[in-house]
């Protein structure tokens, strides 16, 4: 007999869900007939899957150690030693200031991501076991592209990676980042358009009319110093599409410097043989937190920063 105590990080889920992850090499025709036998109860009691789980609760598996693990299977990718810089961290989630240049989650099969990286340090420092990652995996809650750099949401524990993605979903999180532009922008404005994207390429269009297939997006900028040519731009996302900083200030004539997709070549050819800039300019600055329900009802009204790169320093200081 083997006995599944939940914990902080599984709680909340339903039984079947959770069991799904744990024999996450069985049909759940298994999983059910186990329960429909009492080879799987929960508290001592006949279960069928439905039961909301909460911290506490036990689930006791009455099936040999072999069975166990024919159908249960852990494995946890080897990734190199990476420091992350956390900005904030507690028993639910994790701020972070990805360094541009790092893939949010993998785009194929042996990338190294920030989620491997976030699993390596939680294995690290004791906050979770390889016996935890059979009923939980700690994810990344928002997704900045592999240049840009910035504030990254992470959970680890179910409610804090639930709660997390449904505030991006629902963007009741404001998210503030900073860019570079060439050239001279001048006024606080809000624009609005369509964006379209071709999945193939991941290339975004922008529009002025709504197009098939096209969403609808607001972008919020901010004009805050400007020097040699160069200004630094906050932006707030209303919305939050794909690449819709980097094309929506290209498509009114001001392009991310360092941006190869939708920037302007000798802009860029300027700025790296100036400045060493190689990648887009554009950085998750600031997350303001709104009003949020039990357990994270204490990151109620705050917020959190990630200071600006060097890079923005040192062009903007000419």
């Amino acid at each position: 007999m083997r006995v599944i105590t939940i914990n902080e990080k599984d709680a909340g889920q339903r039984l079947d869900k959770l069991l799904g992850k744990y024999f996450n090499l069985a049909g759940k025709g298994f999983i059910y007939k186990m329960m429909r036998k009492k080879n799987i109860t929960l508290n001592g009691r006949k279960c069928d899957g439905t039961e909301r789980l909460q911290a506490g609760d036990k689930v006791k598996l009455f099936l040999s150690d072999d069975t166990i693990e024919k159908f249960s299977c852990v494995s946890v990718q080897k990734v190199k030693k990476t420091r992350l810089n956390i900005v904030y961290e507690d028993e639910h989630i994790l701020l972070i200031n990805k360094p541009s240049g790092m893939l949010s989650q993998k785009a194929k099969d042996g990338d190294e991501s920030l989620v491997e990286y976030v699993t390596d340090y939680l294995l690290d420092t004791g906050a979770l076991t390889e016996e935890d990652l059979r009923t939980f995996r700690p994810g990344i809650c928002n997704r900045l592209d592999r240049n840009t750099s910035g504030l990254v949401a992470a959970g680890k524990s179910l409610p804090g990676l639930q709660i997390m993605a449904e505030l991006f979903r629902e963007r009741s999180l404001h998210k503030y980042y900073y860019c570079v532009v060439r050239g001279k922008l001048e006024g606080e404005q809000t624009i609005k358009g369509y964006l379209s994207k071709n999945e193939r390429f991941n290339h975004v269009t922008i529009h002025d009319r709504q197009v098939p297939g096209s969403l609808k997006i607001s972008t919020k900028y901010t004009p805050v110093s400007y020097r040699k040519g160069y200004t630094l731009v906050r932006v707030l996302l209303i919305t939050g599409r794909s690449h819709q900083i980097r094309a929506h200030l290209a498509s009114i004539g001001y392009p991310l410097v360092g941006d190869k997709k939708y920037g302007d070549e000798q802009v860029n050819k300027e700025a790296e043989e100036t400045f060493g800039i190689r990648h887009q300019m554009l950085h998750s600055y600031l997350m303001e937190f709104p009003r949020l329900r039990e357990p994270l009802a204490y990151l109620s009204g705050k917020n959190f920063t990630a200071p600006l790169p060097h890079e923005f320093t040192r062009i903007m200081n000419g």
